[in-house]
């Protein structure tokens, strides 16, 4: 009951100016979450897997390490993942974040001022080995500045060529509204939030209001978080473990597939640390569900 379809025909998303494909990859467990770091050949691997199964678009951050010294570890992966692939690169797009502060002893902060920004994507620049970030996000809000400081911030990156589109991470519908101010309809490229099954409360009004604005909303831990989350989905949902047998895919699968019908603005970026798992992610854009397995799901967020 699945397609069949080759990723080349794979209905593409856009984020402003940038086409991605339907879903996206976290690279943040291959640095941090559970356990150790990724091994760079399972790294490498991992992330050529999401390449070749079609998937376009990776999202990073600068915190994304496994300790506090060495921030930028995760930016390098993707940079390395994109140096020995074989595939054509042209049309990979890279989204990072900056604005979290990690310090000595795993001491954790915000800090959304002009300067840290900058001095943050100009490190992310050199992590990733490029002149400008196809999408940057500011990670998270600073409460000691003015929202719309952050966001003039980010503007002028992008005026500088530093950025090509702007992007917010963990903001409410006030927040986006700022953006949209400072920006004007259509400055705003994408709102990452975290959505999922499990975690909905905060975020449908933002995947609604991104809809309505022409924004991209990327789902972050689309799955339930790498703290087994995830992997047990099927089992805290029934109904999300019956409409996977039936389609006789994995219940991952099934959510992903839910998300991608909520909106042509959806793009979740399930996050993955072995080949397999991203593989299988990435067969979510090829899965039809039928109307009443749609409603059936989104009776879950009702």
């Amino acid at each position: 009951m699945t397609t069949t379809t080759a990723p080349e025909n794979f209905a593409t998303r856009r984020i402003g100016s940038l086409t991605v494909s339907p879903i996206g990859m976290g690279v943040m467990p291959l640095s941090q979450g559970r356990g150790d770091a990724a091994p760079q050949e399972q790294a490498r691997a991992t992330v050529h897997a999401a390449l070749d199964a079609g998937i376009t678009f990776l999202d990073t951050a600068d915190i994304y390490a496994p300790s506090w010294d060495t921030m930028g570890h995760n930016e390098k992966i993707v940079a390395d993942a994109l140096d020995t692939w074989d595939g054509d690169r042209s049309g990979i797009v890279v989204a990072t974040k900056g604005g979290i502060t990690r310090g000595e002893g795993e001491t954790w902060g915000r800090d959304g001022s002009a300067a840290y920004l900058r001095s943050a994507l100009e490190k992310s620049l050199k992590n990733l080995g490029t002149d400008a970030v196809d999408l940057y996000y500011w990670h998270r809000p600073d409460r000691s500045i003015r929202y719309a400081e952050g966001i003039e911030t980010l503007a002028s990156f992008k005026q500088e060529g530093l950025i090509k589109e702007i992007g917010i991470s963990n903001a409410n519908v006030e927040e986006i509204d700022v953006a949209i101010d400072v920006l004007g309809e259509g400055g705003l490229a994408a709102v990452q939030n975290q959505f999922s099954p499990t975690f909905f409360q905060t975020s449908r009004d933002e995947l609604k209001h991104c809809g309505e604005h022409g924004i991209a909303f990327v789902p972050w831990s689309p799955l339930g978080g790498t703290g087994g989350g995830a992997s047990g989905v099927g089992e805290r949902f029934p109904q999300i473990a019956r409409i996977a047998k039936a389609h006789d895919v994995s219940p991952q699968q099934v959510v992903l597939a839910w998300q991608l019908g909520l909106g042509d603005h959806v793009i979740p970026i399930p996050g993955a640390s072995r080949p397999e798992s991203i593989a299988d992610s990435a067969r979510a854009m090829t899965l039809e569900l039928t109307g009443e397995e749609f409603q059936e799901l989104c009776a879950i967020i009702a």
